[in-house]
């Protein structure tokens, strides 16, 4: 059974949530239907003539990138420019694009964190606070009978969590109250007269990210045919989310040394240094794609290097200038959410029964070459 485009959508966002992306972020479907079932999935940092054509080659129906095909606003779709060249080969090929990008870079588990792990980062935090998952106040009336089912279907949903603290809750005995009226099936008690259960009032704190998936949960579990539940937001602070993650070496190593250690961890030809070769570098920031403008960020959370990319000369000297190294592995070192994308695509279609394979990209995008 193939998955239908709409259901990889929703995966997607399972992994990269859409608020998780800075406004005014060019994510979603840009380009065709999903619609339809898919057989094969391409994924792929850019989208070039030449992935369109391996992606046809593969029989794709759909492309998840990280940069977008439609970035700047068209004011019109000439197939006579390369903009409108490209969409038209897609829409010929019957290919949608769906565009994953910050809110990639932001989520847990997504391109910052495995930058980071390649580079064996520990104890990471987040470089620049894009988003706060705020938390709401769950409370629901159980059944003595089927309190523990319900909790427990909560907690597996993602509920229950206060910092790193899970199974979260409060539990309240009590006496709840009703009287079943016609065209109700009570799950205790008769019709016309008014019933005395004994309940369990159970609260709980749930994070917006996974409110719709708690609640379901909850409601599944619950044998009651009406339940009694509220959420009240909270002024607990969720966990964060943003840009850029900051983590230490288990050993400080020189400068030059840790140059070395980033070109082979992302695989790249080479990487421009800022800084003195003999520089210890232990604590380390690292950020996918265009970083200049969170040298400063860098700085602020105490790291001795900043691997990002497209430092500018300008930038580069006022890094060198506040004492901080810099090692630009370029934007294109974000090519490592390719086999990573594709492994955690393909592993969850799997889980769900379907057959839809997913592929990722042979084709290298990197517009730069070294002579």
């Amino acid at each position: 059974m193939f998955a239908r485009g709409e259901t990889i959508v929703q995966l997607m966002e399972r992994l990269a949530p859409k608020h998780y992306a800075v406004p005014d972020d060019k994510i979603g479907l840009q380009v065709g239907t999903v619609a339809k079932e898919v057989k094969r999935v391409l994924v792929t940092l850019d989208i070039t003539p030449e992935v369109v054509r391996e992606a046809a080659e593969l029989g794709a129906e759909l492309i998840i990138a990280h940069h977008a095909v439609i970035y700047r606003p068209l004011a019109h779709l000439r197939t006579d420019t390369p903009a409108g060249a490209l969409a038209a080969s897609l829409l010929r090929s019957d290919i949608a694009v769906y565009i994953s990008h910050t809110n990639l870079d932001t989520t847990e588990g997504g391109i910052n964190d495995w930058m980071a792990e390649a580079l064996e980062l520990n104890g990471r935090d987040v470089l620049e606070e894009v988003h706060t998952d705020q938390l709401y106040k769950l409370v629901v009336f159980v059944p003595e009978t089927h309190h523990e089912q319900v909790r427990n279907a909560i907690f597996a949903a993602g509920g229950g969590w206060i910092g790193n603290y899970s199974h979260c809750s409060f539990n309240i005995e009590g006496t709840g109250t009703f009287l079943a009226r016609e065209g109700t099936d009570p799950f205790v008690g008769k019709h016309g007269q008014l019933t005395e259960a004994k309940e369990i009032r159970l609260e709980t704190i749930v994070p917006m990210s996974v409110r719709k998936k708690v609640v379901a949960s909850m409601l599944k579990a619950h044998p009651y045919e009406e339940v009694a539940y509220d959420l009240y937001s909270s002024d607990l602070k969720g966990r964060s989310f943003g840009l850029g993650r900051v983590g230490k070496l288990s050993e400080a190593e020189p400068l030059d040394q840790f140059a070395e250690r980033v070109k082979r961890a992302l695989d790249v030809p080479f990487v421009r240094v800022v800084g003195d070769g003999a520089k210890p570098i232990r604590k380390v920031a690292v950020l996918g794609g265009s970083g200049a403008r969170y040298i400063r960020h860098a700085i602020f959370a105490g790291a001795d290097a900043l691997v990002t990319g497209d430092i500018d000369f300008h930038s580069a000297q006022d890094a060198l200038a506040a004492g901080i190294a810099i090692v630009d592995p370029g934007h294109h070192a974000e090519k490592i959410m390719k086999p990573n994308v594709a492994a955690w695509l393909s592993e969850r279609l799997k889980e769900a029964g379907y057959t839809t394979e997913v592929f990722a990209s042979q084709v290298d995008t990197e517009p730069f070459r070294l002579k």
